[in-house]
């Protein structure tokens, strides 16, 4: 009868374990989690890009003074924080910690999906918003190095020139046409806003001097004419699926984070009801 009882409790402790699986999976995601957090928060306040751009933006943007560089920092510590409490909870199936991971991830998903829905009944708003920055991004072009090369980029990659178009760039005081204006560049664009000629080797950042000048047939010649708020329009369109997918591949790992997480505390607890 002892030896019958011994193994009845046996059976019944047996039935209620920890899966080892969830366990490290739940681990390991976190760590994964972890380190990617670290390395992307890095290269955003560390790189030299970054590091001018980000010092120029509350002068270029309507933040009131607000540093942005403190944005970043609060969004690393509050990911560090969150895959430190996944890490140890699962590794030692602590139920506080794990609750708090889920519950906090849970938030962050529901915010997501909150600024989704949010971003498609404002697009008008956010178009406004965006057109605001590229005009103050246009006004501040000489003062940042770094901001400069940004809007270079921004402008090759997306074809463009200007917000709605080159004589935007009238809103900058080394490009302006009025007559007073003592700039070489008067009238004119950077040189990002070129149609490039594929038999050039190196890039003459004077051809758009003077090219505002012409008129609207002949500078097409020379230069991009659509804005860049309409070509990053026509981008996320044609790459929805694309960018789609990374904002459901994002939510789907938080998902399975919340998952793993929960299943983690029934298991745990249920190995503390035998208890």
């Amino acid at each position: 009868v002892p030896g019958r009882m011994s193994r009845k409790n046996h059976n019944h402790y047996k039935g209620a374990e920890v899966s080892c699986c969830v366990k490290y999976f739940l681990f390991g995601f976190n760590i994964l989690f972890w380190v990617i957090r670290i390395l992307t928060t890095l290269v955003h306040l560390f790189s030299p890009l970054h590091q001018g751009v980000l010092s120029n933006l509350s002068a270029i943007t309507d933040l009131g003074g607000f540093d942005p560089v403190w944005l970043f920092i609060v969004v690393g510590g509050v990911m560090f924080i969150l895959g430190f409490a996944g890490c140890i909870g699962a590794l030692r199936e602590n139920t506080t910690l794990l609750k708090f991971f889920s519950v906090f991830l849970g938030l962050i998903f529901f915010l997501e999906l909150t600024a989704g829905i949010l971003a498609f009944v404002f697009k008008d708003w956010i178009k406004d918003q965006l057109n605001f920055f590229i005009n103050n991004n246009v006004k501040a072009y000489r003062d940042d190095i770094d901001l400069q090369n940004l809007i270079d980029f921004a402008q090759e990659y997306w074809s463009c020139c200007g917000a709605h178009g080159p004589d935007d760039w009238n809103l900058n005081m080394y490009f302006n046409c009025t007559e007073l204006n003592p700039s070489r560049e008067r009238c004119g664009v950077p040189f990002s806003c070129c149609v490039k000629d594929p038999a050039e080797d190196v890039i003459n950042t004077q051809c758009g001097y003077d090219v505002r000048l012409q008129g609207e047939l002949d500078r097409q010649k020379y230069i991009l004419t659509k804005g860049c708020v309409g070509q990053f329009e026509k981008w996320l369109q044609d790459n929805l699926i694309i960018v789609a997918g990374i904002f459901v591949g994002i939510a789907l790992l938080q998902i399975f984070g919340i998952c793993l997480a929960q299943n983690l505390v029934s298991d745990v607890k249920a190995v503390k009801a035998n208890w």
